[in-house]
């Protein structure tokens, strides 16, 4: 049974009929008394509340009610249906429960996917799982490991892949956020269409909108052919937003604004175009420590994080190591025609104790590099330890950090920073020092969101 609560009869109604078309039992309430009885009386699935419900349209009515709903029934999911002006409101209203807001008007497909989801969700049951049998039920082949803490989150990924719903993946750098995303994707009634990954750190702010949403011939300045977007793209499959917390606070905006109504306009179009996808994210950043300080919207982090995984570091899950390198021989012995390739136990044991910072993208970097110049075909401790050490040194006797601990990219902009710091902001001296144009450094300050004060050069 769902329950529509909101004192306007057109909004009950039209709800009413749009969830009956779909063959769903419900019924309706226009106010909290009314509303309370019914929850105390039925077994409800799932509750759809409007925020006001007098001529004051502060909210505090709804809020209270949602209050009293959690406190009878904290377990039944609720979403708030809310206009744009009050989205403050129901940010509030999630930080005491609430599983969603939708905008009022609401796009029909849309609301319903919504309900479908948590109903989806309602009817699951965690249950640990051997990896055997995770396996026999859902598609994991590219995902290595047994460690608990993994099959916890491959069990998670099984159970929600099959509905809609909005998914943050946490990490650090290198953990394999990429694969659980795709693991998502394949796992889903979408695996048959696009899955469209997006790099937002690597995307400017200026370029943000004709990336992700497309342009028409004559948009900008050599706009010379129309663009598709990456939204476009990713139509009835799956778009993965990968480093969302690079995001710029106007990209931040326009993000909010997609993923909130799943509409967009192409840019120099007044067109309005509608988009259907599943939205998975990630981050190796903290975007709650982010929302305290201002630097990434709390209703777009409440927008894309109903489900949210977090994956633990290698040095969590160390039993996994020997999987992973065996893992690894087995496609390194196809790619350089090496069928005789193999780790010795001792040197599995001594790749556990290892800290790697870089975690599984470390590790595959330095296994790889261990085929690559040792003529050996069983690789000892001291083969690989020679390769872990072999990081080239500064004139000032400075190390790189070791392959696999950063992105060329994180490298990049490291190194950008500390020019800008050291050349105290001026552009022209920094680009000097760096080896390469002002409007080169421009770019890229613009590319990694680092600041800058022109009035300095």
């Amino acid at each position: 049974m769902i329950l529509i609560i909101d004192d306007d009869i057109a909004v009950r109604t039209s709800l009413y009929l749009l969830l009956k078309s779909e063959k769903y039992e419900v019924t309706g309430s226009s106010t909290p008394a009314d509303a309370l009885s019914i929850i105390k009386k039925e077994k409800l699935q799932l509750i759809i509340l409007d925020l006001n419900f007098s001529l004051d349209t502060s909210g505090d009515e709804g809020l209270q009610l949602l209050g009293q709903i959690k406190q009878l029934n904290p377990a039944v999911p609720v979403i708030l249906i809310t206009g744009w002006g009050s989205i403050e409101l129901a940010v509030k209203g999630m930080k005491m429960g609430a599983n969603d807001f939708i905008n009022k008007p609401w796009d029909n497909q849309y609301f319903l996917q919504s309900v479908k989801t948590f109903l989806d969700l309602e009817k699951q049951t965690t249950q640990r799982l051997t990896r055997k049998q995770l396996d026999s039920q859902y598609n994991f082949q590219q995902i290595v490991g047994q460690d608990p803490k993994l099959l916890d989150i491959l069990e998670t990924i099984g159970r929600v892949a099959g509905t809609d719903a909005s998914v943050l993946i946490m990490g650090e750098s290198g953990t394999g956020k990429e694969l659980i995303a795709e693991a998502i994707h394949q796992n889903s009634s979408r695996r048959n269409k696009p899955f469209v990954k997006v790099n937002l750190g690597g995307i400017s702010t200026s370029l943000f909108e004709s990336e992700m949403f497309g342009h028409i011939r004559g948009a900008f300045t050599d706009a010379r052919f129309d663009r598709m977007g990456r939204f476009e793209m990713a139509n009835k499959g799956t778009i993965f937003l990968d480093e969302i917390g690079d995001l710029d606070a106007g990209s931040q905006v326009k993000l909010l604004r997609v993923l909130q109504d799943r509409t967009y306009e192409v840019l120099g179009s007044s067109r309005t175009k509608t988009v259907d996808l599943r939205v998975v994210c990630a981050t190796n950043k903290n975007l709650n420590d982010m929302v305290t300080l201002k630097s990434f919207r709390e209703d777009l982090l409440y927008r894309i994080n109903l489900i949210t995984i977090y994956l633990p570091a290698l040095r969590e899950r160390p039993g996994d190591i020997p999987l992973l390198v065996n893992y690894f021989i087995s496609n390194l012995k196809e790619i350089y025609n090496r069928p005789e390739l193999s780790v010795s136990h001792a040197a599995l044991k001594w790749l556990q104790q290892l800290p790697l910072p870089g975690n599984i993208r470390q590790l595959k970097n330095l296994v790889e590099r261990t085929v690559l110049v040792s003529k050996k075909d069983k690789f000892e401790i001291e083969d690989i330890r020679a390769q872990l050490d072999a990081t080239p040194a500064k004139k000032d006797n400075k190390q790189l950090p070791g392959v696999g601990s950063y992105t060329l990219d994180e490298l990049e902009a490291d190194m950008i920073r500390k020019a800008m710091d050291y050349h105290k902001n001026r552009v022209a001296k920094a680009a000097q020092s760096l080896g390469i144009t002002r409007s080169s450094l421009y770019r890229r300050l613009d590319k990694y969101q680092i600041p800058y004060d022109e009035t300095e050069d």
